[in-house]
């Protein structure tokens, strides 16, 4: 199986803050916007497996920005690395000024996403070969963030976590 780089992965989803999507204060719904990462980072990550997948985890979700109604925003996905039948996807929203037409990141997440058969069967994927330098940075982040989720659902002894010892080792 051939490696794949992150750009064959890359989704872009744009679109307006509705109405219907507003909490009180007029922005979008937190929920709204993790379904909207969902669906952006499940494109992603079947762009990069070409299998059936299914979302494993919801990692880290940094609400950092409120984004108000008629805003359009852009989720970007990209897988930044691969394991054996999982993927890590790395997404970064952004929010367009209405007037100027200026582009700021607004939140980002890390989701976990297993490629699987007919059954449901995890099924191995193509590895992830970075190219950019965000690329590698967020491919050897990835590793340490496994191995710390492993160690805390108790899936691996802390010993084993070299990439993650390695941080804290002069």
């Amino acid at each position: 199986m051939e490696a794949k780089s992150p750009s064959e992965s890359r989704t872009t989803l744009t679109d307006l803050v509705l109405p219907s999507e507003t909490n009180p204060l007029n922005n979008l719904f937190g929920g709204e916007l993790l379904a909207r990462m969902d669906r952006a980072a499940s494109i992603a990550a079947r762009r990069h497996s070409r299998r059936i997948v299914v979302t494993a985890s919801v990692n880290h979700v940094a609400f950092n920005k409120s984004i108000p109604l008629g805003s359009v925003v852009t989720v970007e996905a990209v897988v930044s690395r691969a394991f054996k039948s999982s993927m890590e996807i790395y997404i970064d929203v952004w929010v367009e000024d209405r007037e100027s037409g200026r582009r700021t990141k607004a939140n980002e997440a890390i989701y976990t996403f297993v490629a699987v058969d007919e059954t449901g069967t995890p099924i191995q994927i193509p590895a992830l070969k970075p190219e950019t330098d965000l690329e590698k940075e967020r491919y050897e982040a990835a590793l340490r963030r496994k191995q710390l989720s492993l160690v805390l659902a108790g899936k691996m002894k802390p010993a084993e976590a070299t990439e993650l010892k390695a941080l804290f080792e002069d």
